[in-house]
């Protein structure tokens, strides 16, 4: 059969992303992309330490970060990503710049961490206070707030696992279950936003659900850094009933999706 009338694949557009090496979750990533991106992934050297602050500070150094970015470069990624929530935010805000300025020099390219694009989609939705669900340890968790807070947020509620491996695997049952503790309003009042964080903790289809139960924006580690990285581009992320993604969600109470919708992902 002649297929020379179709005229090829369409031209795409590509994300560089590096990830930590235990990252499960490429899958999930896709999810947000559109058609016409290519997620282009490469993952930071095995080092045997679990999920804490000294490897978070071991997979994010600038050496580790600058070779993954070359590693991408044969592809030509227009914009690259750091996909990493502790790893972006173990140095503070200044740490975080920085991770972007090695990144960018090795790839000459924009370049963006998750924890940078957490910052910038709280101030896309105007948010001043917001709970936090984490599968760290305390000591990570703290660290997170610490990172907010050097933002000018105020954390008015957190939940956390204590998880040291297998992220991956946290059922959305139990970060549902996390969000609603986390968000319960307490001494500082109520939240205006939840973050979910870790790029290794699922997400996609939990969001639009705790969105209209707790009414507030919800967003999470791997949304907000597909959010940040395809806005370089000019594009939009795909992600129907997601405040951050979808306009129409974030005018008064986010609405109650369609029945069908709701079951997605909740069996």
């Amino acid at each position: 059969m002649d297929v020379s009338f179709l005229g090829g694949p369409s031209p795409q557009r590509g994300v560089g992303v590096v990830a930590p090496f235990d990252f499960a979750l490429d899958r999930e990533l896709w999810r947000w992309v559109p058609d016409e991106v290519s997620l282009h992934l490469t993952r930071t050297p095995y080092v045997p330490v679990e999920v804490s602050l000294d490897l978070a500070r071991m997979i994010s150094e600038h050496e580790t970060l600058g070779d993954a970015v070359r590693t991408l470069t044969a592809v030509a990624p227009e914009v690259v990503a750091y996909a990493c929530t502790s790893g972006s935010f173990v140095g503070g805000m200044v740490g975080e710049r920085a991770m972007c300025e090695a990144m960018s020099r090795a790839g000459a390219v924009p370049a963006i961490t998750t924890s940078g694009a957490l910052l910038e989609a709280l101030v896309e939705l105007d948010v001043r206070r917001v709970a936090l669900v984490t599968p760290y340890t305390v000591s990570v968790t703290r660290a997170l707030e610490g990172y907010v807070a050097q933002a000018g947020v105020t954390v008015t509620g957190c939940a956390f696992m204590s998880l040291t491996r297998h992220i991956w695997k946290v059922t959305y049952r139990e970060v549902v279950d996390m969000a609603r503790r986390a968000a319960v309003r307490g001494r500082l009042g109520a939240a205006d936003a939840l973050f979910l964080s870790c790029t290794n903790l699922p997400t996609y289809d939990v969001i639009p659900q705790l969105e209209a139960e707790l009414r507030i924006p919800v967003i999470s580690a791997n949304q907000v850094t597909m959010w940040a990285a395809l806005r370089r581009l000019g594009t939009r992320a795909v992600g129907p009933y997601q405040a951050l993604i979808d306009p129409s969600a974030r005018s008064g109470p986010v609405q109650q999706m369609p029945e069908e919708k709701q079951q997605e992902g909740w069996t």
